[in-house]
């Protein structure tokens, strides 16, 4: 599944009417953007850097969704005025753009197109949540993960070319996100020593390593056939 980008997915004008909407802003990595059950009524476009949503539930921590630059976060709470449903916390240095909600609102009655981009993040997230809840049903880890590491190659990976030991060169990717295997796990449903297991398995074993600070995926295609989409 590709990335659906809400900046790149908006008509040139409506970008332009954001730019001069909004205002520029820096998070440092560990703060949060938004938290959980509060109604501050702002809306941010990413422009650099990777944050995580998630929800704490009786201790337990769950990952929603980690997003990066040309996503948009906020636009649940700027449509119905309701809490936030989840806390957004920066991974990294982030810039970002934020404008509040009404005046977002104001910029897509004055530019239609900018609906359809709405619409589009959307839907690509209900697709994503509706793939991840029937690889539950039956229980398919290993599916779970692979459609994770996916998506996060497809919003950070960058190309990278490797030389392996009998001096072949070797295509990957290189996701310069520091998202830990305790965290894939939170975003996977699962423990951190069940990721372990299926990362150190084939068919990851030799495709993919996960580091402290970044993941290099040099079979993209081992990933994809573990989630179902050869």
């Amino acid at each position: 599944m590709e990335a659906t980008r809400f900046w790149d997915a908006l008509p040139p004008r409506a970008r332009e009417a954001l730019l001069g909407a909004g205002a520029p802003v820096v998070i440092r990595p560990g703060a949060f953007l938004m938290r959980e059950h509060t109604r501050a009524s702002q809306v941010f476009v990413l422009r650099s850097g990777a944050v995580k949503i998630w929800v704490d539930r009786d201790g337990e921590v769950a990952i929603l969704d980690v997003l990066g630059p040309g996503d948009l976060v906020g636009e649940v709470e700027a449509a119905d005025g309701g809490s936030r449903h989840a806390n957004v916390e920066a991974l990294t240095r982030v810039e970002a753009l934020v404008l509040p909600a009404a005046r977002f609102r104001g910029v897509l009655d004055a530019h239609p197109g900018t609906v359809w981009a709405v619409a589009a993040v959307l839907a690509e997230r209900l697709r994503d949540a509706n793939e991840l809840r029937v690889a539950h049903f039956p229980d398919d880890p290993e599916r779970r993960l692979a459609g994770r590491l996916l998506r996060l190659s497809a919003r950070f990976g960058t190309p990278v070319k490797e030389e392996r030991p009998d001096g072949a060169t070797e295509e990957g990717l290189h996701v310069q996100v520091p998202i830990s295997q305790q965290d894939l796990g939170r975003w996977a449903g699962m423990g951190r020593r069940k990721v372990a297991q299926i990362l150190a398995a084939e068919p990851l074993r030799d495709g993919l390593t996960v580091a402290r600070n970044a993941i290099v995926v040099r079979s993209a295609e081992a990933l994809r056939r573990l989630a179902g989409r050869d």
